[in-house]
Parts: C-alpha cells; structure tokens; sequence
C-alpha cells in the first residue's frame, strides 16, 4: 500500500499566491481515478483544473468552494483506501489561516495580501468590489477620497473620453454643481482632463458612495457600441448613485415635455410639446426632437439630426449627425441609422441604416 498523496493547490500565476477555489468536484470519501478533475480555481487573469494524479479515495477535505486558497496549502490526501492512516499534522495558527468566505462581506472575493494590505489602510471591507478577485493593486487604488462635508452639490463623471469634455463645459456652465472628479477604467489615476483629476476607475464607486457622494453623470458616449454606456448605467446603480438630468441653458425644451433621469440634452438643441425621453438618453447639439415623440432608453440622437412628429425610437436605438426621420416612423429597438440618411419608413428591431441612404431604397 502506497503512502497517501497530499493533493496541494498549484501555483497558477506567480503573480498571484492566492486563488479561488471557484468549483470543487469532490467530496469526502469520493473514489476518483487518475486524470479525473477534482476542483477549478480562480485568479484575476488564470483558470486552472486541479486532476487527480492517481486512482484512489478522497480524505480530509479541507475547503469548499468559495474559499481562497494559498499555493502550496493541502487540499486533501488521495488515500489507497477509505481507512488508510493519514500523517499526523500539528495545527496551524488561526493567524495562519486563509479567510474562509464567512469571514467576509457577502460576495467578497480577496487575496490574502490583498486582505492583509486592505486591513493595514483601514479600508472597509465593504468598500470593496463584488463580482471579481480583489488584487493588491485594486486595494491600493482605494485611497481615502475626502468630499468635503458631503457637498450635496458634489458629482463624479464616469468616462474621460470627448463626451467627458463636453459634459465637464456642460456641468461647469449650468453653475449647480461641482464636479469632484473622473472614473474611466482605462485612464490613469492622477490624468487630469481639462483640468478635472481621474480618480481611478470603478472600484472606487462604493467607497465614494459610502462617503456620501450620490451623483453621477454617464460621459461614455457609446456611439461605436452602446455596450459601454449600458455598463457604466449597471455599476452607477449598482453603488447606489442617482444619475443626473443635464439640460444646457440653451437649448429648448417645451414645457410639456418629460425627460427622464440620467438623460443628457445639449446646446441648441429642440424638444417639442408632449415628447417623452427615455431614461440616460442623449439629445445632442442642434437636434430637433418634434412633438409627440417617443424616445425609448439609452437612446443617442446626433448632432443636427431631425426627427419628425410623433417619431418612436426603441431603447439603444442611434440615429447619426444629420439623419432625418420622417413623421411617424418608427425605429427599432438597438437600430442604427447611419449619418445624413433619411428614413420614410419603419426600420426593423437591430436594422440597419446606411450613413447617406434613404430608407427604404427608391
């Protein structure tokens, strides 16, 4: 008989001592064959199956899923039999030992000296992101962000691309509020983008949350995918922000009309009587939005487009710079109408309409 086998936990990345025991296969008393998977792990970047190296029974099962493990700890033994002696082991230190997933915040999945770094700069645990494996570096980007007494006034911008630039003169103008600073989680922290610092990128919302900060302002455009845009909307109310409604001072909205929250109407544009606007939809600079207009969700409208009376567009439809719309067509949900086209008709749900065609072809 075959001394018993100690099946360990790779090391997957060596970036990374710690992984996430994401699906354990196995359970005490288990018999399994060689090759056979016995657990799937997690890192930030890695995913690893863990086989079992020869025939033989599962014992001292030490972890479930959910737990974060270090390389090199014991999984279990793989015993010739069920009754097999394992060694004798002396007990590790409590202080030695991983967080197990009840020691967390529900959700919470962390490396141990990501952990141990969080701990040692006080940051609330609470703070933390769900819904990926928290790293050192995500920890040290979590610096104390002070908003002065809680400025009812204070806002953040998510995204630092051109649109970003035309909300900042945007915001600036209307004089209401003060902007506190930058998210975009691919610019780096400390950019300034005229003349406002980015902050970091989305792990820092809950904790800015938390601090009392409760405005937003959605500045990815989405106009080559509107996937970005739906995403910042999902992490904005995810941690809780109220997404704010930004009209500039010159363009006209008629009194009757109603615009949802998050919605973004620039200069010189028009919203006639009775339109309806969408929630976090964009109505660019010159565009004519006539009465009895119906705009679904997260709906872009270009600068210098026209839409006739009594328009539908669906959610996440985009209609180009310059596209005319004639009265009471109706454009699909997630339908694109391309630059200077004209559309007599209904276009379809995901349709297509060529930048300068008209639609449908004469």
């Amino acid at each position: 008989m075959s001394e018993p086998l100690q099946i360990l936990v790779p090391l997957i990345n060596p970036n990374e001592p710690e992984a996430l025991l994401a699906e354990l296969r196995v359970r005490e008393g288990d018999k399994v064959t060689a090759g056979q998977v016995l657990a799937s792990f997690e890192t930030t970047k890695s995913t690893y199956e863990l086989t079992a190296e020869r025939d033989g029974f599962i014992l001292n099962l030490r972890f479930k899923a959910g737990d974060t493990l270090r390389s090199g700890e014991r999984l279990c033994y793989l015993a010739d039999s069920i009754g097999q002696p394992l060694p004798h082991e002396t007990a590790k230190p409590a202080a030695d030992r991983l967080p197990r997933q009840e020691e967390l915040p529900q959700g919470l999945r962390i490396t141990q000296p990501a952990l141990a770094l969080a701990k040692t700069n006080q940051v609330d645990l609470e703070d933390l992101p769900r819904g990926v494996l928290v790293t050192e570096e995500m920890v040290r980007k979590m610096r104390p962000i002070p908003v002065e007494d809680v400025d009812p006034s204070a806002l953040i911008i998510y995204g630092g691309g051109g649109h970003a630039k035309s909300l900042i003169d945007l915001i600036r103008l209307l004089g209401q509020y003060r902007i506190h600073g930058i998210l975009d989680d691919g610019i780096a922290a400390g950019t300034r983008i005229l003349g406002i610092e980015v902050l970091g990128g989305a792990e820092l919302l809950l904790g800015l949350r938390r601090q009392g900060l409760e405005k937003a302002v959605n500045a990815v455009g989405g106009i080559g995918s509107i996937v970005p845009r739906l995403a910042v909307y999902e992490k904005l109310a995810a941690a809780g922000f109220e997404c704010l409604t930004v009209v500039h001072p010159r363009a006209f909205v008629e009194p009757n009309a109603r615009i949802a929250e998050g919605c973004q109407v620039f200069f010189n544009a028009y919203v006639g009587s009775e339109v309806e606007v969408g929630f976090g939809s964009i109505i660019n600079t010159a565009a004519v939005i006539s009465h009895d207009c119906r705009l679904g969700k997260t709906v872009n409208v270009s600068p210098g487009a026209m839409l006739a009376g009594a328009v539908t567009l669906g959610d996440r439809a985009l209609i180009g710079m310059g596209a005319t719309i004639n009265l009471g067509v109706t454009i699909g949900a997630g339908a694109r109408v391309g630059n200077s086209a004209v559309v007599k008709a209904d276009v379809p749900e995901n349709g297509i309409v060529r930048a300068g065609a008209t639609w449908p072809a004469d």
